[in-house]
């Protein structure tokens, strides 16, 4: 087992020689199984060109708008929104044994998910007006989550949510975690074995945000004499990875955090729990941050 503290469980932008490659996760990077992650910045016509393989794929676009050629359809106008703090995303699922070529209408940035799959699913493209929105939590932990890729959509493995976290407030709180896969007398998931990246948008280019991963008793890392906790700093276009372990996250004053969650796993589940510690103060909300949602949004839960 890896030993895991702040030094590696944060990826900086620009840690891979590729110029339209802002930061990227490999499985053997962060020492797990399944998930990878990577974020393209392309100028307008230019082109990426991509094999799955025996992955399933997602992308999304953060800003800007592309098209898709594919052995599996083509889709074009994919994405609105000239940033992640302007509206809803687009996306795109595409599965395994899938080739290709993604063109830039105009300059984008757009996020590129996978885990291996031994399934086959329905390519899938993901507008705003798919997108289910929930307003979680309450008062200085009051968060807006966009569903991308929810549990019980038509894949094997990949979750994909946007968080926003108001300057000031907390989000991925009460801390929880997902690193056993548990299941209930009837075998239904009550926690899955996840792996995770929060990649990192701020409301300004020098703000930053702050994560703590701490591990429990009961995780595997722990237990195999490997416990975590680490405080890192992230700034905008870094990437977090979560192997274990509990990890809230704190938006300083005057900046809104914005961060991109991709999971794979035991199953397609966000199953997870709570550090009982802590969840108490879910009892004594008074009620939610009015700054959110960030924007309007037409299709809310």
């Amino acid at each position: 087992m890896r030993q895991y503290d702040a030094s590696n469980l944060i990826v900086h932008s620009g840690n891979v020689h590729d110029a339209n490659v802002i930061v990227e996760v490999t499985a053997e990077m962060a020492g797990w199984d399944y998930l990878h992650f990577q974020v393209q910045h392309l100028s307008a016509r230019d082109t990426w060109t991509f094999a799955t393989g025996e992955r399933e794929l997602a992308l999304v676009v953060l800003g800007g708008r592309i098209q898709v050629e594919s052995n599996r359809g083509q889709w074009s106008h994919i994405g609105e929104r000239e940033s992640v703090f302007a509206g809803l995303p687009h996306a795109l699922y595409l599965p395994r044994q899938t080739t290709l070529n993604v063109r830039a209408e105009t300059e984008c940035e757009y996020a590129v998910i996978s885990a291996p799959a031994d399934q086959d699913f329905a390519p899938c493209l993901i507008t705003p007006h798919d997108i289910a929105t929930e307003i979680r939590g309450g008062d200085n932990a009051t968060r807006q989550i966009n569903n991308i890729i929810p549990p019980g959509f038509s894949c094997q493995r990949l979750v994909v949510v946007e968080v926003y976290t108001p300057g000031g407030n907390w989000s991925s709180y009460p801390p929880h975690k997902h690193d056993i896969h548990k299941t209930d007398i009837h075998g239904q998931v009550v926690e899955a074995d996840l792996e995770e990246v929060y990649f990192y948008k701020l409301s300004r280019p020098e703000g930053y945000a702050y994560q703590r991963i701490y591990t429990d008793p009961e995780s595997p890392l722990h237990q195999a004499g490997f416990p975590i906790d680490a405080l890192l700093m992230a700034h905008d276009n870094d990437a977090v990875l979560v192997p274990e372990g509990y990890h809230p996250v704190a938006s300083p004053p005057g900046y809104t955090t914005y961060y991109l969650n991709a999971l794979a796993g035991s199953a397609q589940s966000l199953a997870n729990s709570e550090d009982p510690r802590y969840v108490w103060v879910k009892e004594h909300y008074k009620g939610l941050d009015e700054r959110i949602p960030l924007y309007e949004i037409k299709h809310r839960l």
